[in-house]
């Protein structure tokens, strides 16, 4: 059975929801990273078989299965967070009209300037209501070291890699990383997937 297409709006909620679960969560993270790479679970070798004895030897005790090591779980994210910054986004930057205006008639010149506006809107937004910060404070470039134990996580390695750490490379992008989110805190009347409110002109 086929599971139902989630419309566009419901995919960006999910989306934006799923972002604020990550941003939190370090198992999460490291759970949906190892579904995006496709790994299963590899299984153990079969033992070889024992040599033959000349005469029979008396049966071993029953080797207890070791417990196999336990998964992250993967919890819905509440969308109240996401909707909330969509709501934000659209009152600063219009960001909702431009995503669903056709610009397809548009300009080139038309449509830079109306991202430019966008994009001013979007960037005020994000630095009023979080602290971000680069993941490595290196210059995109710069030949570095990964040692070993590095956080997965915050460090993705791309291109041959091939052994274990430590890893010389070069920075093809600094990362991102939230250290701190100030949101206003919502009313309980107020109803979040409400991005804008429609406007009747009297």
């Amino acid at each position: 059975m086929t599971e139902p297409k989630i419309s566009f709006a419901g995919r960006l909620s999910l989306a934006f929801g799923s972002f604020f679960a990550i941003l939190g969560s370090a198992e999460l993270a490291a759970g949906v990273r190892r579904l995006r790479d496709g790994e299963t679970p590899v299984s153990a070798p079969a033992p070889a078989p024992a040599p033959q004895a000349a005469a029979p030897a008396p049966a071993a005790a029953p080797v207890a299965k070791a417990a196999p090591a336990p998964v992250a779980a993967i919890e819905e994210a509440s969308p109240q967070s996401a909707l909330q910054l969509l709501g934000l986004l659209q009152r600063n930057a219009r960001f909702v009209d431009f995503v669903e205006e056709d610009i397809a008639n548009y300009g080139d010149a038309d449509i830079g300037a109306a991202a430019r506006l966008v994009h001013e809107g979007c960037r005020a937004t994000l630095r009023e209501h979080f602290t971000i910060r680069p993941v490595r404070t290196e210059a995109e470039g710069s030949r570095v070291t990964i040692a070993e134990g590095f956080d997965a996580t915050a460090i993705r390695l791309t291109g041959n890699v091939v052994g274990a750490a430590p890893f010389h490379g070069t920075i093809s992008h600094r990362g991102w990383r939230v250290e701190d989110v100030k949101l206003p805190k919502l009313v309980k009347s107020n109803d979040a997937k409400v991005l804008a409110p429609a406007e009747v002109e009297l």
